[in-house]
C-alpha cells in the first residue's frame, strides 16, 4: 500500500527537481554574463534571455518550502531552524538579485550598472551554492538530538559532502546556463558561448561523476548506482558531447540536473534528515508528516494546481523562445543606439542591468 506521506515525498522532490532546471538555466545566466558579455549591450542581451520568465521560475521554491511546511512539518521545523542562518543569506541573494532586475538601469552611471551586474552575478552563484550545500547536508547528516533539534553551530552545516554537492549544482548551473545561451542568442555571442559550453560540459561530468563516487563509497549507501544516477552521468555526458558537437543539447543537460537532485531524494528516501549523532534521531516520512486528512487536501490542491503550473512554464518558454540578436554598434559621429534589444520584452529591455 502506497502511503501519502510518501507520494507527498515525491511530490517534494518533483518541486525542487523543477526549480533547479528551472532556476538552474537562469542562476547560470546571472552566473556567466558578466564574463561572457564582452560589452553593454551583448550583457543586455544575456540578461533579457531570461527576463520575462526567471521570476515565475522562483514560485518553485516557494512551492517547495511550503509544501514542506504543510506535508511535513517536523521536517520543516527541524530543517529551517538547523539552516536559518544560510537560508537567510539564501533570501538577501534572491532579494538583491531580483532588485538588480529592476534597479540596473534605472540611473544611467557605469559605477550603479557595475554595482548592480555584479550583484546579479554573485547572488546567482550564492542561491545554487547554498542550496545544494543544504541538500547534501540532509543526507550526509548532521547532529539532531531525540527532539529532533540541530546541536552543532553554523559551522557544522559546512561538512565536505554538503559543500561539493554545492558546488556540483552550481557547476551544473553554470552548464545549464550556457546550453540555453546557445538557444537564445546568435552571432559572435553565440560562438563564444557554445565554446565554452563544451568547456563546461565537460567539468560538469567531471564534478558529478566525483559526487556519484563520494556517495556511494564516502557515505557508503550502497555499491550499485540507483536508476537516476545512471541517468545523470549518462545524461551530464552527453550533454557536454552534444556541446562539443554544437548540438546545443539543452535538454541533456536539464535531464543531467534534474537526475542529479533526484538522485539526492532517492537516496536519501525514506528518511528526509539523516541524525549523525545516532540514526533512531533521523526524520523520517513517518515520523516528521501531517495527519492524513491533511495529505488528503493537500492532494486535492495540488492535482488541481500542479497542472497549470505546468502548463504556465510551457507557455512562457514557448512563448519567449526566439533568438535574441545583439544590435549592431552605430556608426561613428551618429547618435547612440537605443539599449533596445531585438526580442526581448519591454519588462525586461527596460529595468536589465548592464
Amino acid at each position: 500500500m502506497i502511503h501519502l506521506n510518501n507520494i507527498w515525498f515525491i511530490i517534494i522532490a518533483i518541486f525542487w527537481v523543477g526549480y533547479f532546471i528551472l532556476e538552474g538555466f537562469d542562476f547560470g545566466v546571472g552566473m556567466l554574463h558578466s564574463f561572457v558579455g564582452q560589452n553593454d549591450a551583448e550583457r543586455r542581451v544575456i540578461v533579457n534571455s531570461i527576463g520575462p520568465i526567471w521570476d515565475g521560475n522562483e514560485v518553485w521554491l516557494v512551492v517547495a518550502g511550503a509544501a514542506i511546511f504543510a506535508a511535513f512539518p517536523g521536517w520543516y521545523a527541524t530543517m529551517f531552524s538547523t539552516l536559518y542562518l544560510a537560508l537567510v543569506i539564501v533570501l538577501f541573494a534572491l532579494i538583491v538579485r531580483g532588485v538588480s532586475f529592476e534597479y540596473g538601469r534605472k540611473i544611467d552611471d557605469p559605477r550603479w550598472r557595475a554595482t548592480w551586474r555584479w550583484s546579479l552575478t554573485i547572488g546567482s552563484l550564492l542561491i545554487p551554492f547554498l542550496l545544494g550545500t543544504a541538500l547534501g547536508d540532509l543526507l550526509h547528516g548532521l547532529p539532531i538530538d531525540s527532539s529532533h533539534n540541530y546541536t552543532g553551530s553554523f559551522w557544522g552545516l559546512l561538512v565536505p559532502f554538503g559543500l561539493y554537492t554545492g558546488l556540483t549544482v552550481t557547476v551544473l548551473c553554470l552548464f545549464l546556463g550556457a546550453a540555453y545561451l546557445t538557444l537564445k542568442t546568435e552571432g559572435a555571442l553565440h560562438d563564444r558561448v557554445a565554446r565554452l559550453s563544451s568547456r563546461l560540459g565537460w567539468l560538469a561530468a567531471l564534478v558529478t561523476f566525483g559526487w556519484l563516487t563520494w556517495i556511494h563509497v564516502g557515505l557508503g549507501v550502497g555499491f550499485f548506482p540507483n536508476p537516476l544516477e545512471v541517468l545523470a552521468l549518462f545524461a551530464v555526458v552527453g550533454a557536454a558531447l552534444f556541446a562539443e558537437s554544437r548540438s546545443e543539447g539543452w535538454a541533456a543537460a536539464a535531464t543531467a540536473m534534474g537526475s542529479v537532485v533526484g538522485s539526492l531524494f532517492f537516496e536519501l528516501f525514506p528518511k528526509v534528515m539523516v541524525s549523525s549523532t545516532n540514526s533512531a534521531y533521523s526524520l523520517t516520512v513517518s515520523n516528521s508528516a501531517s495527519p492524513s486528512y491533511t495529505l488528503k487536501v493537500l492532494s486535492v490542491i495540488a492535482l488541481i494546481f500542479l497542472p497549470l503550473v505546468l502548463l504556465y512554464q510551457g507557455w512562457s518558454l514557448w512563448t519567449f523562445r526566439k533568438r535574441l540578436v545583439t544590435p549592431a554598434a552605430p556608426p561613428a559621429g551618429s547618435e547612440p543606439a537605443t539599449s533596445r534589444v531585438v526580442g526581448a520584452v519591454d519588462r525586461s529591455e527596460a529595468d536589465g542591468p548592464g
